[in-house]
Formats: C-alpha cells, sequence, structure tokens
C-alpha cells in the first residue's frame, strides 16, 4: 500500500495515501456502511452528514468512487454537489481492528440512462428506489486511528427502503421524489428531474 506521509507524532496512524490500492479497496469492500459529508457555499448553510448503507458503493479506480443513491426523505447531499461537488466521504471498522478512512474529492450526480449512472449500477443489485448514481473523484486519501469508535455487531441490513419502494404504485416514487427532493433543506436546487 503507497503511503505519501505520516505525522511526526505517530508511526502507526494518520497516513497519506497515494491511491486507492487493492488492498484499501477490498477494506473498503468489507465495510457494512459508510457516511457522506457534504455542505453548501452560503456561510450560514446547513453542513449535512449521511449516513449509506447496502451493497451500493464502488471502488472505480485508483482516485474514483462511486455509489448508488436511493430515494430518501431528503436530498442534501445531491443539491450540495450540484452546487459546487465538495464531499468527504468516511468509512469506520466497527470490529476488533479500529480504522477510519476518509476520501475527500468532487463529487456529481448522474441520472438514469447516463454511462456513468450505468456503470456504477451495473455493479450493484437493482433497487426501485434508485434515484440517481454518484461518483467522486478522489483527491486526498487518508487514515486515522479510529480508536473512538465503538466496537459493534452488524446484525442486518434493513429493508424498510426495499419494502417501501417494492409497496409503491407507478409514478409514485417520482411523484414523492417531485415533492420531497426537489430542493435541499436551504433551498438548493435537488434532483435535476424533478427541480423546478
Amino acid at each position: 500500500m503507497k503511503r505519501r506521509r505520516r505525522p511526526p507524532y505517530s508511526d502507526a496512524v494518520g497516513a497519506v495515501f497515494e491511491e486507492i490500492d487493492e488492498t484499501l479497496a477490498a477494506w473498503i469492500a468489507e465495510q457494512p456502511m459508510f457516511f457522506v459529508a457534504t455542505a453548501p457555499l452560503a456561510g450560514d448553510g446547513l453542513v449535512n452528514v449521511s449516513p449509506r448503507g447496502h451493497d451500493t458503493f464502488s471502488v472505480l479506480g485508483p482516485h474514483r468512487v462511486g455509489w448508488v443513491d436511493y430515494t430518501g426523505s431528503g436530498v442534501e447531499t445531491v443539491a450540495h454537489l450540484r452546487e459546487n461537488g465538495r464531499i468527504c466521504v468516511m468509512f469506520c471498522a466497527f470490529g476488533a481492528s479500529p480504522r477510519v478512512v476518509r476520501l475527500h474529492g468532487r463529487g456529481s450526480v448522474h441520472l438514469p440512462g447516463t454511462p456513468e449512472f450505468d456503470e456504477v449500477a451495473a455493479q450493484h443489485p437493482s433497487h426501485p428506489g434508485t434515484r440517481a448514481v454518484v461518483t467522486v473523484d478522489v483527491r486526498r486519501i487518508s487514515d486515522a486511528c479510529g480508536f473512538g469508535v465503538p466496537v459493534m455487531d452488524l446484525l442486518a441490513e434493513r429493508s424498510t427502503l426495499r419494502v417501501l419502494a417494492d409497496r409503491a404504485a407507478p409514478g409514485q416514487m417520482a411523484e414523492y421524489r417531485a415533492r420531497s427532493n426537489a430542493r435541499s433543506i436551504d433551498g438548493l436546487p435537488g434532483m435535476p428531474d424533478v427541480a423546478p
């Protein structure tokens, strides 16, 4: 694994990596969830952190990642990326070996029918709640100790999103996105296909 530098206080944690190599990609694939942080440009805008799970995340190359974005109650990540592209993706190990990995970069939102959407969606199980794909051009790759993250057991993935989407009548998901995903909580345009 190629590391660029370490802080002077420790040889064990705080590495910055040149790329996402096979070893790091394998570690990422083992994690059951990840977190996505974004923010609007406005100084008084609200910062957002979203938890993500399921089989949705792909390492697409040494400096590129992506995931399948499901319909949800909000649209902050999409809106912030459409405005400024800034993003940090964070993985935490909840098992016995602590580790936190952060991927900083520039994100883009891709709708169904685009090559980028097809590239990522094809790598994961189809999901009736899928609204977009997000890709990130990764500019900084780093890890940290993760000593403050608790050790926890994974019981199971939640099935609620799939159950709700499966129960939706034809057109109901699109109507929901038009009603709930058109604007961020700060008023930024959300889903491109529904924003006025």
